[in-house]
């Protein structure tokens, strides 16, 4: 199948509002009066990811993720809408977020995502999913279709990605 660049319904690209004084900067990452009545966060994370480096593709069977990016590294972040019954089905989207453009990220069930650390630096990514990992107690197995385990996936970048993934 071939992915055609274009909006990805229900995914939210939000830029943070930086509030800026002399010991440095804050931002909210989400406020559940902003976000969608269907996603209410469950858990966060947090991962740093070295220069260079790969994560994904994949995809979430039953969560959907809201990531942010804060810096100092900056990130290529990729999707694919792989929903059949999405209106916008076979489009892909590309953003760069992180250090130089500090922002948000909300990925629904279902559409294939990574992100590239394309700083020199190591970049810090937050992630406030709407799912448990591994559910209540850990004991579910992990909703993650992994693409990057398979060589023939529609949803590798290059030959270096091929390498690089985590």
């Amino acid at each position: 199948m071939g992915f055609q660049k274009g909006p990805i319904e229900g995914v939210a690209i939000h830029s943070f509002r930086k509030f800026v004084d002399e010991r440095g900067w804050l931002a909210e990452i989400f406020r559940h009066d902003e976000l969608p009545k269907w996603f209410r966060p469950e858990m966060s994370y947090v991962s740093v990811t070295n220069p260079g480096i790969l994560r994904g593709p994949h995809e979430h069977v039953d969560q959907a993720d809201l990531f942010c990016w804060v810096g100092p590294g900056d990130f290529k972040l990729t999707l694919w809408d792989n929903r059949p019954d999405s209106p916008t089905y076979g489009n892909r989207m590309e953003v760069a977020m992180g250090g130089n453009n500090p922002g948000s990220a909300l990925i629904p069930k279902g559409v294939v995502h990574c992100y590239r650390c394309i700083s020199h630096v190591p970049g810090l990514v937050i992630n406030c999913p709407d799912r448990l990992f591994m559910g209540k107690g850990k004991a579910e197995p992990i909703d993650e279709i992994r693409h990057e385990d398979d060589p023939e996936n529609p949803f590798v970048l290059d030959e270096l990605a091929r390498r690089a993934h985590v």
